[in-house]
């Protein structure tokens, strides 16, 4: 019976390999877990603090678009820079960044008057600072773990993201109703502190090319070798259609008021990430799967058909419903694909790569708001979600049919690759 037992929760319960292995895995999720954290209440505030300013749904939709350029931009950049710079400073420097901009919206939201453009000015800020950020975040980790843990770790980020999903939409909607939006910012500019202090004790990950200027090629290397993978484009487009088509969070402020139930916020933006720590909690099996490419594929038509249905959810409940189900498929794609990105691509183009996923994870759920606020200001609420979920759902359809090497994409056709100058597990344990 106990073996039994022991094999249940080994085929369900997450593989905590890495974070047992390495003791700069253990920093740099907890530094992550708290961070995430602190941005959740402020990505909970500015939406909520713009709608109370401007009562437009386009307006809440328009930040997306004041974050789709840096995002570009910067995202690019900081893909070079993560193959030539030390990766941990990257990632300190730019946390400091953060914290700096959690100051300005605390500054501005402690007015008796708050300005609409200062919002905006922070976003587009905090889009080109993690422009920069993320692809060291992202190609730290293949130099943290050993090969054959990869899909724990990324299982183990995933069920950060989950977690802090969960609590911190919950939390944030708590506070603000009670405390007020200068709360929520308060509480971002803590935990960066908190983060930055947590970093500083993570190892350096110096790049083992030379830090000299970058040449222009280098910043379409990314491009290119994806291009020459119709696998890994697979995986971009499929991110994109379910968080360009189906990631309507742009339109939980309108939706809450359309279902008469405003204390509802905190659940709404709760909901998705409800989902992926529903998935990341019985996600055992994910180590068990070779085919990852048919799992993201499947996973993107869930998600569109879960959107579609929110539209025509009679209530609250069942509209809470459908979101956990596209956040447990949003899970499985999301883990998926960097078990894709992080087992198949070479580790000195990694930051590279690493900046062209963060342009898509950015620039998708940035399109998707303005598609979904402009559609909504024009449509209503329910056809916004109709319509998206719908597109993403027939976009997974054509991406199967037309990129078969990503519906065949097998793990054990592709090996470790070749990493010099890092310590090994056991050493970061021991460290």
């Amino acid at each position: 019976m106990t073996s039994g037992t022991d094999r249940l929760r080994s085929r369900l319960l997450p593989n905590t390999a890495p974070w047992r292995s390495s003791r700069d895995f253990r920093l740099t999720w907890t530094s992550g877990a708290v961070t995430l954290l602190g941005s959740i209440f402020t990505m909970t505030a500015i939406p909520l603090q713009i709608a109370e300013l401007t009562h437009s749904p386009l307006a809440v939709g328009a930040v997306g678009a004041v974050e789709l350029v840096p995002t570009v931009l910067f995202g690019l950049y900081g893909g070079v820079l993560a193959d030539r710079a030390d990766r941990r400073t990257v990632v300190l420097l730019t946390e400091v960044a953060l914290a700096g901009l959690s100051a300005l919206l605390l500054v501005n939201a402690l007015l008796g008057a708050p300005a609409v453009w200062p919002l905006y000015l922070a976003a587009g800020l905090t889009a080109a600072v993690h422009g920069l950020q993320q692809p060291s975040v992202e190609a730290m980790v293949p130099r943290l773990v050993p090969h054959d843990q990869l899909v724990a770790a990324g299982a183990l980020l995933s069920l950060r993201w989950s977690i802090g999903g969960v609590a911190g939409p919950a939390a944030a909607g708590l506070l603000i109703a009670t405390a007020g939006v200068p709360a929520a910012y308060l509480v971002d500019l803590a935990t960066f502190l908190l983060s930055i202090a947590l970093l500083a004790q993570v190892r350096p990950v110096p790049s083992e090319r030379d830090a000299e200027a970058p040449r222009l090629r280098e910043f379409t290397d990314g491009f290119r070798y994806a291009a020459r993978r119709p696998d890994l484009v697979g995986t971009y487009l499929a991110d994109l259609a379910a968080t360009v088509f189906a990631l309507p969070t742009a339109l939980f402020p309108f939706l809450a008021q359309e279902l008469d139930s405003l204390w509802a916020l905190g659940p709404l933006y709760s909901a998705t990430a409800t989902g992926s720590l529903i998935a990341a909690a019985t996600g055992g099996w994910t180590e068990r799967v070779h085919r990852h490419g048919r799992l993201v594929l499947l996973s993107a038509a869930v998600v569109g058909a879960a959107t579609a249905a929110a539209a025509f959810a009679p209530g609250l409940w069942a509209v809470l419903l459908c979101l956990v189900l596209t956040g447990a498929a949003h899970w499985v794609g999301d883990t998926f694909r960097g078990a894709i990105w992080n087992q198949s691509i070479p580790d000195e183009l990694r930051g590279r790569a690493a900046g062209l996923e963060m342009l898509i994870g950015s620039a998708g759920p940035a399109l998707g708001d303005l598609r979904a606020g402009g559609l909504a200001a024009r449509q209503g609420v329910r056809a916004a979600l109709r319509t998206g979920g719908l597109l993403c759902l027939g976009s997974s359809a054509l991406l199967s049919a037309a990129l078969p090497a990503l519906w065949r994409y097998d793990r054990r056709d592709h090996r470790p690759h070749e990493r010099h100058g890092r310590q090994t597990p056991a050493q970061d344990a021991t460290a």
